[in-house]
This record gives structure tokens, C-alpha cells and sequence, in this order.
């Protein structure tokens, strides 16, 4: 093992070997220029969609309509969050998945939407473009769009996306912004053509009724891309992702075909068709964390063997109750730095047993070993801050 963890020379987010002063401008430069060209592409999306609703809806209506779109995200948001505790993804991470849902995959699927829509009426008619563009068009737009979004979190965060449950927690959140976007645009709709009551009929029905649309769809893309994140190679590895998509634009275009069915329709199919499905992915999600805890209990296991870990701790990383007292007595006996460290060492030691994990899968990136090794630097620092030397 080394050195042992009252040794350590600790310097928060260092990697073994790499001269930290260098490593540290060259990431703050990375991060600036990552952070300027996202803020660009959100920025640029948020305008176009912001444009588009402003001019069909007017000032009054797109703001009453913004209000009332933070309303489902008070279910949605603590839902996905709540989700993700077992390996807490980055906020940063969660945040821009969500702004691109809200901005780039809204903007695309307005332009595209409304695009195909027109060129469709001038050819067959309103009716012909409307019944293809909710069941054929808008589906296959949308989901792409913020299919998109997840593969990019999975093509360029690798080492934050670990397998199903990290495909569920950002597809979900792409799929909330978009949900958020796009009930800005229904919201007000609802506002001038209906009044007050108008909005609060469409509140009820996208708001209450059915504010888990989007991400249920979705969240059939972020399984796909999942299960390939979690496969190196072999065909499931291609495949997954192209299964998930298909199935998330057919259970798309199932929901819009049963709005047109009217109120009786759309009721049966929701009761009968998407509320069952939609219990089986809730129940898939928490099967997946469970075994997610369980990985990360097997994986550490071998580390607690060589002395990285007691047998108290790795149940305690497996365990999110057991993770909780641990920060509340760690507060307790050191105050919010101490809950800082006994946070940092939680969140260190279920990385590691997933990095563990792709390394053992062969779908580790070509540093895991500096990434290991950093990981373990970092837990047996804030274990001598807690604990003092062992």
C-alpha cells in the first residue's frame, strides 16, 4: 500500500506525480473555456426558444406561463435527485443536463416542430400535419434531442457516467428542462385561450397528471446508454442505446396519439398503457440502485482486505442510512468541516469502488490507475483529519 494514510501529502483533487500548479492552470483553463462555450450554446438555445414563445404568446402569458412551469419540477426534481444518492452525480453535471433540456433540446424541437409542421400543411393540410406531427415528428424530434444530451454527458464526462442508474438520472433531468420549456409554451397557450381557467385545466393535466411524461420517455434512452456505459464492448454495447431511443419514441408517440383521443381516450390509455409502464421503470430504478449499493459494497470489500477500509466502513459506503449518522456524528464531534471531511470520504469511496468496477470490466479510461490512486490519497487524507493517524 505505500505510505500509510498519516503520511499522505494531501492536496484536494491532485493526482500522484503530476506537478499540481501546472495540472491546476491548465484545469482552471479547461474549465473556463468548457464553462463559456456552454454558456454560449444554453444562452444561444434559451434566446431562440425565448423569441419563439414571446412572440406567440406575448409578455403576460409567457411569464404567467414560466411560473407556472417551476410548479411540476417541486415533483420532479426531488424525485431524480432522490434517485441519484447512492453516487451523487456533480451539481454542475445535473445542472447542465437540465439547461439542456430547457434551452438546446427546446430550441431544435421548436424550430424543427414548427418547420416540418408547416412545410406538411402546405402539402396535405392542417389535419394531416397535426395527426403527423404529434405521432410521428415530434416524437422522433424530441427525443432525439435530448437523447442527445445524455450521450454527450456519457462521450465527454465518461468518468461520471457508471452504468443504468447515471443514465436514468440525466436523461430524466435533460427531460425536465425540456418539460419545463416546453410547459412555458402550453401553460400560456392555456392562459390566452382559455383565461385563468384555461391555465389551471392545462396545469392540472400537465402539472399533476402527468409531470414524469418526459422523463419516463427519456429515461428509456438513458437505460440504453447506460447499460453501454457499463459494456466495453460486444453488440449489446451498440445496440442498447439504438433500443432505448426506439422505445422512448414509441411510448412518445403512443402519449400523443391518446391526447387525440379526448378525455375518455386519453384516460384509458393513461390508466391502462403509461401508468403500468411507468411503475415498471420506477420499480427498474430502484432495482438498479440497490444493486448499484451492492457493487459498491463487493468492490470495496477487496480494498478493506489489503487495510484501505474497515469492514464498518464499507458498510457504511453501502449503505445510505448508515452514510447519514455518520455525517450527523461527524458534525457532531467536528462541526460542519468535520461532515465535510466524512462527505468527501463517502463520496471518494463510492467512486473508487466504481472506477473498481470499470476497471474490472475493461471500460476504464486509459488513467484509471492515477485516478485510483488520487481516490485513495484523498480517503486516507480526510480519514487522518477525522480519525488522526492510524
Amino acid at each position: 500500500m505505500g505510505e500509510g494514510p498519516g503520511h499522505v501529502t494531501y492536496r484536494r483533487g491532485a493526482s500522484p506525480g503530476a506537478p499540481t500548479a501546472a495540472r491546476t492552470g491548465r484545469s482552471l483553463l479547461r474549465g473556463w473555456l468548457w464553462t463559456g462555450a456552454c454558456a454560449m450554446l444554453f444562452g444561444a438555445g434559451g434566446l431562440v426558444f425565448a423569441v419563439g414563445v414571446g412572440a406567440e404568446l406575448g409578455a403576460l402569458a409567457s411569464v404567467v406561463g414560466l411560473l407556472a412551469a417551476l410548479l411540476p419540477l417541486l415533483l420532479v426534481i426531488p424525485a431524480v435527485l432522490w434517485l441519484d444518492r447512492v453516487e451523487a452525480e456533480p451539481p454542475r453535471y445535473l445542472i447542465a443536463a437540465f439547461l439542456w433540456g430547457a434551452c438546446v433540446a427546446a430550441a431544435v424541437s421548436l424550430l424543427l416542430n414548427t418547420g416540418t409542421m408547416l412545410l406538411i400543411a402546405q402539402a396535405a393540410g392542417e389535419e394531416s400535419a397535426l395527426l403527423v406531427g404529434l405521432v410521428v415528428i415530434a416524437p422522433v424530434v424530441e427525443e432525439v434531442s435530448k437523447g442527445l444530451g445524455v450521450l454527450l454527458v456519457l462521450l465527454l464526462r465518461r468518468r461520471e457516467f457508471d452504468g443504468v442508474v447515471d443514465g436514468i438520472v440525466y436523461a430524466a433531468l435533460v427531460a425536465a428542462g425540456f418539460a419545463f420549456a416546453e410547459n412555458v409554451l402550453y401553460f400560456g397557450r392555456g392562459l390566452v385561450e382559455g383565461g385563468p381557467s384555461g391555465l389551471v385545466a392545462v396545469l392540472v393535466v400537465r402539472g399533476l397528471f402527468s409531470p414524469f411524461a418526459h422523463p419516463f420517455f427519456t429515461a428509456c434512452t438513458g437505460v440504453g446508454l447506460g447499460l453501454a456505459a457499463a459494456r466495453p464492448r460486444g453488440l449489446l454495447r451498440w445496440i442498447a442505446p439504438l433500443i432505448g431511443l426506439a422505445l422512448a419514441i414509441g411510448l412518445h408517440a403512443l402519449w400523443n396519439a391518446s391526447t387525440m383521443l379526448g378525455v375518455e381516450g386519453a384516460l384509458s390509455a393513461y390508466l391502462f398503457g403509461q401508468f403500468p409502464l411507468f411503475l415498471v421503470v420506477i420499480g427498474f430504478a430502484l432495482w438498479a440502485r440497490r444493486r448499484e449499493a451492492r457493487v459498491i459494497a463487493r468492490f470495496l470489500d477487496g480494498y478493506a482486505r489489503v487495510g484501505w477500509f474497515t469492514p464498518q466502513e464499507v458498510e457504511m459506503l453501502s449503505s445510505l442510512p448508515t452514510r447519514r449518522r455518520a455525517r450527523e456524528w461527524a458534525q457532531r464531534m467536528g462541526g460542519s468541516a468535520a461532515m465535510a471531511d466524512m462527505r468527501r470520504l463517502q463520496d471518494d469511496g463510492v467512486e473508487l469502488a466504481l472506477l473498481r468496477q470499470r476497471i474490472q470490466h475493461g471500460a476504464a479510461s486509459p488513467d484509471a490507475a492515477t485516478q485510483e490512486r488520487a481516490l485513495l490519497e484523498d480517503i486516507a487524507a480526510a480519514r487522518a483529519r477525522l480519525y488522526g493517524p492510524r
